[in-house]
């Protein structure tokens, strides 16, 4: 079963108006990251200042204005020893971990329904998971490389699924390739945490990789709920799942799923199979609730990406995801939201 947990409170406290960014700066689907597990473990943790300077955001808006938010943080609970867990051996392999275990989904009765037509596409290259009927949970390095904003993030869309269609007035046929289309739907504002801009943290800090997007008109689909982030030894049913886009395979939803290998604070580290493209993702849980025939799922970590480190002098690869921590559900919830009434339990 999911362990609620009680939410720390994110408080608007001012906003500020800023300069418009330049948008100039180039798409990286893969990044190097030079904090991998072993410099994760050794980081302190943050104080409430600290939190209260990582959490406030900025906002980015359709006609390229652009705000910051600096917030408060009510009732954090600053535990160094909460979620650490035993060491595992790292794998040194490629982002194909072996056999390749990625399923393309072809059939359109999976492709349009839940979970799978929570998955969209983001016009700068990335995949995200809709979380509201008007809202996106991605990566923030998508649209922001911890300097400014990547080229194709002024003018952002996001792609949602629908099937290939052919044929003219009311007899349409699917074509038989089952690649799906996309409706465009042109995006109102993104926000995107304070601890991924570059100055902040020092360097680019992998664990506020995550952004929200709010669409300019609502999707009647149906949106994947959020969750917190259990840890290792807590997780219901073991597996996580994810579905993108994944640029080896054009055009195609990409499915996968596989167990967790190691965790720190705010990221996991595991072997999924997964090329760029599918990066900004939602990763998911599933599990059966008492006395009921469906599965229950919900998002609990962001794909951030594949990611080389140093360990011990050696270049060793993994995938990594951003965790949703109790104080980042709350801000995600916020920015939903718009208050933290509808965001107390986790």
């Amino acid at each position: 079963t999911w362990h609620l947990k009680k939410i720390p409170q994110i408080v608007r406290e001012r906003t500020f108006s800023l300069d418009s960014p330049k948008f100039e700066a180039k798409t990286k689907l893969e990044l190097n990251s030079v904090c991998g597990i072993e410099c994760q473990r050794k980081l302190p943790v943050p104080s409430l200042s600290d939190l209260k300077n990582l959490l406030s955001y900025e906002t980015v808006f359709e006609n390229g204005t652009r705000t910051l938010t600096e917030v408060n943080v009510l009732g954090a609970v600053l535990d160094p020893a909460e979620n650490t867990t035993t060491r595992r051996p790292l794998r040194k392999k490629r982002q194909i971990y072996g056999t390749d275990s990625r399923f393309s989904i072809y059939d359109k009765r999976f492709m349009t329904n839940f979970p799978f037509n929570t998955a969209v596409k983001i016009s700068t290259g990335c995949s995200g998971i809709l979380v509201s009927p008007k809202h996106v949970l991605t990566a923030a390095h998508c649209l922001h490389n911890g300097k400014d904003y990547v080229k194709g993030s002024k003018r952002l869309r996001v792609g949602l699924m629908k099937t290939k269609s052919r044929g003219n007035g009311r007899k349409r046929k699917e074509t038989s390739d089952g690649l799906p289309s996309f409706q465009w739907t042109r995006v109102k504002s993104t926000h995107i945490p304070k601890g991924w801009f570059k100055g902040v943290s020092g360097d680019i800090a992998l664990d506020y990789d995550y952004a929200v997007l709010e669409l300019k008109r609502p999707h009647k689909r149906k949106y994947m709920e959020l969750g917190i982030s259990p840890t290792i030894k807590m997780m219901p049913g073991s597996m996580i799942h994810f579905s993108g886009f994944d640029s080896d395979r054009s055009g195609q939803l990409v499915y996968r799923f596989c167990s967790i290998s190691d965790e720190s604070n705010d990221l996991f580290y595991q072997y999924c199979d997964a090329e760029p493209g599918s990066t900004g993702s939602g990763i998911y849980l599933r599990l059966k609730e008492p006395n009921k025939k469906k599965w229950k799922r919900k998002i609990i970590a962001v794909y951030s990406g594949h990611q080389w480190v140093d360990i011990n002098g050696e270049q060793q690869d993994y995938n990594v995801a951003v965790r949703i921590t109790p104080l980042k559900y709350a801000q995600i919830c916020f920015w939903i939201h718009g208050n933290d009434e509808n965001c107390t339990r986790g």
